[in-house]
């Protein structure tokens, strides 16, 4: 029987994030990025975004095949329940089902911290992460024209949001990471994805 989780990155997944991520930023114009991070600083990213947002990888085999994560939509304080979301996935494992298992074990954990609003940006044209959003339930809301200049030329990126779960009147401050592990659904929430896995 194969071996498949989602689990929470540790610091020790660096050096196979960074190897997922490198060729995003080297041969293609997904990410903005020119020059990719080295496994320090993708540790570093790592272990700055787990004490608010989680920061799940799937492991294959004993091998990290994709990573999604979260982080802050802006840092002024009205915003404090939205998020942006990214998911990578390694170049042997597309279409296997690892972008939506991850995003679903993301989104269930996002809800379980008490956000509201997810926010994904996807350099365009991509139809392969624009059909994944939309198969998410992402919106689209708009596009950034010609914002980014990479490999000699302009690119557009077309926003989606996704509302995460029915908005409150007075929501209460999201949960740290840490405090929503103690919650009973930890579990179930970090396992969601699972079903979706065609591995």
């Amino acid at each position: 029987m194969l071996s498949t989780s989602i689990r929470l990155a540790h610091a020790a997944d660096a050096a196979q994030v960074q190897g997922i991520y490198r060729p995003y930023v080297t041969d293609t114009v997904i990410s903005f990025e020119i020059e990719p991070p080295s496994t320090a600083a993708m540790r570093q990213r790592i272990e700055n975004t787990l004490p608010h947002f989680p920061w799940l990888v799937c492991e294959h085999q004993g091998a990290v095949i994709g990573y999604v994560y979260a982080a802050a939509h802006s840092a002024r304080a009205a915003y404090l329940w939205s998020v942006d979301v990214s998911v990578y996935i390694h170049q042997h494992h597309h279409r296997a089902g690892v972008g939506k298992a991850l995003y679903a074990s993301l989104f269930e954990m996002l809800r379980l911290q008490g956000f509201y609003n997810a926010y994904a940006g996807a350099t365009l044209p991509n139809p392969a992460s624009v059909g994944l959003h939309e198969a998410m339930g992402f919106q689209p809301v708009g596009v950034y024209e010609a914002v980014g200049y990479k490999f000699g030329a302009w690119h557009s990126v077309g926003w989606w949001q996704l509302a995460l779960q029915q908005r409150v009147a007075t929501p209460a401050p999201p949960l740290a990471l840490d405090a929503a592990k103690e919650r009973a659904e930890w579990s179930a929430a970090l396992n969601a994805g699972l079903p979706c896995l065609k591995l």
